[in-house]
Protein backbone atom coordinates (compact mmCIF):
# COMPACT_ATOMS: atom_id res chain seq x y z
CA UNK A 1 0.00 0.00 0.00
CA UNK A 2 1.26 3.59 -0.86
CA UNK A 3 0.17 6.84 0.82
CA UNK A 4 0.41 10.14 -0.64
CA UNK A 5 0.16 13.01 0.64
CA UNK A 6 0.19 16.56 -1.06
CA UNK A 7 2.98 18.81 -1.84
CA UNK A 8 3.03 22.44 -2.88
CA UNK A 9 5.33 23.38 -5.95
CA UNK A 10 7.96 26.22 -4.84
CA UNK A 11 9.64 26.59 -7.89
CA UNK A 12 10.21 24.80 -11.45
CA UNK A 13 13.48 24.33 -13.26
CA UNK A 14 13.01 24.56 -17.00
CA UNK A 15 16.82 24.42 -18.04
CA UNK A 16 16.14 21.14 -19.59
CA UNK A 17 12.36 21.21 -21.53
CA UNK A 18 12.76 17.41 -21.66
CA UNK A 19 13.40 16.88 -17.93
CA UNK A 20 11.25 19.53 -15.99
CA UNK A 21 11.49 19.32 -12.61
CA UNK A 22 9.92 21.28 -9.25
CA UNK A 23 11.22 21.89 -6.14
CA UNK A 24 8.11 20.81 -3.80
CA UNK A 25 7.38 21.08 -0.24
CA UNK A 26 5.94 18.11 1.84
CA UNK A 27 5.13 20.34 5.10
CA UNK A 28 8.24 21.08 5.71
CA UNK A 29 10.09 18.91 3.48
CA UNK A 30 11.81 20.11 0.19
CA UNK A 31 12.31 17.28 -2.42
CA UNK A 32 12.76 17.55 -6.69
CA UNK A 33 10.36 15.86 -8.32
CA UNK A 34 10.21 15.28 -12.18
CA UNK A 35 6.87 16.53 -14.13
CA UNK A 36 7.33 14.80 -16.97
CA UNK A 37 3.55 13.61 -16.44
CA UNK A 38 2.43 17.26 -15.24
CA UNK A 39 3.59 19.55 -18.54
CA UNK A 40 0.71 22.54 -16.72
CA UNK A 41 2.25 22.70 -13.45
CA UNK A 42 2.68 25.43 -11.84
CA UNK A 43 4.51 26.95 -9.04
CA UNK A 44 1.99 27.32 -6.11
CA UNK A 45 0.28 24.17 -7.60
CA UNK A 46 -0.43 21.15 -5.17
CA UNK A 47 0.31 17.59 -6.56
CA UNK A 48 0.49 14.06 -5.98
CA UNK A 49 3.95 12.50 -6.41
CA UNK A 50 4.81 8.97 -6.82
CA UNK A 51 8.38 7.41 -7.37
CA UNK A 52 9.63 10.87 -8.52
CA UNK A 53 6.98 11.74 -10.86
CA UNK A 54 4.67 14.32 -10.12
CA UNK A 55 1.50 12.26 -11.18
CA UNK A 56 -1.89 14.60 -10.12
CA UNK A 57 -2.58 18.03 -9.91
CA UNK A 58 -4.81 18.60 -6.62
CA UNK A 59 -7.45 21.53 -5.90
CA UNK A 60 -5.74 23.30 -2.90
CA UNK A 61 -9.12 22.98 -0.55
CA UNK A 62 -7.89 19.14 -1.26
CA UNK A 63 -4.49 19.21 -0.60
CA UNK A 64 -4.64 21.55 2.93
CA UNK A 65 -7.68 19.05 4.19
CA UNK A 66 -5.31 16.09 3.41
CA UNK A 67 -2.68 18.06 5.40
CA UNK A 68 -4.90 18.84 8.12
CA UNK A 69 -5.35 14.78 8.23
CA UNK A 70 -2.28 14.00 8.44
CA UNK A 71 -1.51 16.35 11.17
CA UNK A 72 -4.41 15.57 13.28
CA UNK A 73 -3.02 11.82 12.79
CA UNK A 74 0.82 12.69 13.56
CA UNK A 75 -0.95 14.32 16.91
CA UNK A 76 -2.71 11.22 18.05
CA UNK A 77 0.27 9.39 17.78
CA UNK A 78 2.45 11.11 19.07
CA UNK A 79 -0.01 11.30 22.50
CA UNK A 80 -1.47 14.62 21.95
CA UNK A 81 -4.81 16.13 21.12
CA UNK A 82 -5.22 17.63 17.79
Amino acid sequence: MCLTIPGKIEEISEADPTARTARVDFSGIVKTVNLLYLPEAKAGDYVLVHAGFATEIVPEREALEALRYTAEMQALAQGASP
